[in-house]
């Protein structure tokens, strides 16, 4: 099954994610179909915290992935604010 799930990079003690699609196999840090966006927790404006490519987030729901529960809460206050901004 193709999930999208958070992917961990950065410095010990300083994370950084990037949001992928893989399939539920592959380790967590290991190959994706796609990069989607990032999730930076210490960043210290809300618009470097959290990026996603909404369309292409729905394009591989429509597909069948399946958004880790972190995931899906992530797009869902992205979502909010982008509709706030607008």
């Amino acid at each position: 099954m193709v999930s999208i799930r958070l992917s961990r990079g950065g410095a010990k003690k300083r994370p950084f994610y990037h949001i992928v699609v893989t399939d539920q196999r592959n380790r967590r840090d290991g190959r994706y179909l796609e990069r989607l966006g990032y999730f930076n927790p210490q960043a210290g404006t809300p618009d470097e915290k959290l990026r996603v490519d909404v369309p292409r987030f729905d394009h591989w729901l429509s597909q069948g992935a399946q958004p880790s529960e972190r995931v899906a809460a992530l797009v869902k206050s992205y979502r909010a604010a982008q509709a706030t901004a607008a």
